[in-house]
């Protein structure tokens, strides 16, 4: 008996021992590896009848000087997907690239040559980087099985200074640190790719496989490297504070809006200027390029203070 008491104790020291120390290195780490503090913003979509104020060369100037590089994250047995993001929304992209972990033979593709969805993502965010940084001032990473409005996303991003670290998308937070929702889409200013890049290398400040003992998420490991470089989420909204980038689709927000308000449906569902949508089918995402670039109501006329034009060879518009 005097036995079992003994090891009893001993086990509880030790299990105090060991929690203590891991409690000091913890400790430790985040001393060193903390960021100035961070008030927590929403980001809001330029005034529309503000840009009516600005000359009209100036309003040309602005929406030519936006050029958004998408980095479109697919997996081999998403072909419906891929087919469908080639032949819709990716032709809005001033470039869009697939990056797929292993090639496949009928879509052009950077491979990865990883599952593990963290270091594809490094690895997508250092291809982009170092290909493409001169060309392009906004980099937008989204999943093959989301739909996507670049014009919206530009029109938010005008009053934005891609010289800036901004780092944008729909926020959400775990205990202290605030990240992006990956499953609403991603945005990085070319400032905020070139600190991550910065840190890609260093296994100090943005290992491959985080400094804990368990697995973070990719979107975690993701804000904790940029967060450590001064770049933080920031949530997009409308001016009326509507969500930008959905990790729902538009079927289920309707549906939400109905339980919640069927009087009010359109206006409770969603942003008129929403960028992201997500889980639509492949099939729906040509329902939604039908919706959002073909269908008008005859007899009206859509005075918008902005054009953005699709980029060369587009056949959307």
């Amino acid at each position: 008996m005097m036995k079992e008491s003994s090891s009893f104790l001993k086990g509880i020291f030790l299990g105090g021992v060991f929690c203590l120390c891991f409690t000091l290195l913890n400790t430790k780490l985040d001393g060193q590896m903390r960021p100035p503090s961070h008030e927590h913003h929403h980001l809001k979509a330029p005034n529309k009848d503000e840009l009516l104020k600005l000359t009209e060369a100036k309003r040309a100037e602005l929406s030519q000087s936006i050029r958004v590089f998408c980095l479109i994250m697919v997996q081999p047995k998403e072909i419906g997907y891929w087919a469908s993001v080639v032949e819709t929304w990716s032709k809005h992209c001033d470039k869009a690239v697939f990056y797929s972990s292993e090639t496949i033979k009928p879509f052009q593709s950077v491979s990865l040559g990883t599952k593990d969805k963290w270091i594809g993502i490094r690895k997508a965010f250092k291809h982009a980087y170092e290909n493409y940084k001169d060309d392009y001032n906004w980099f937008f990473l989204i999943e093959a099985t989301m739909f996507a409005i670049i014009e919206n996303l530009k029109f938010f991003l005008l009053n934005k200074d891609p010289g800036e670290p901004f780092y944008i998308g729909h926020t959400m937070k775990s205990g202290s640190l605030e990240y992006v929702d990956i499953a609403s889409g991603v945005v990085l200013s070319v400032e905020a790719l070139q600190r991550l890049y910065g840190v890609l290398d260093d296994p100090l400040k943005c290992p491959e496989k985080g400094n804990l003992l368990w697995k973070m998420s990719e979107e975690k490991e993701l804000a904790s490297c940029l967060k450590y470089t001064g770049v933080f989420a920031e949530n997009a909204e409308d001016i009326e504070g509507k969500e930008l980038f959905n990790s729902k689709s538009v079927t289920t927000l309707i549906e939400e809006a109905m339980s919640n308000n069927q009087n009010e449906v359109v206006e409770g569902c969603c942003s008129d200027v929403a960028v992201t949508f997500h889980g639509s089918s492949p099939n729906h995402m040509h329902v939604m390029i039908y919706g959002v670039y073909r269908l008008r109501p005859f007899g009206h006329t859509f005075n918008d203070a902005l054009i953005f034009m699709p980029p060369a060879g587009s056949i959307n518009d």
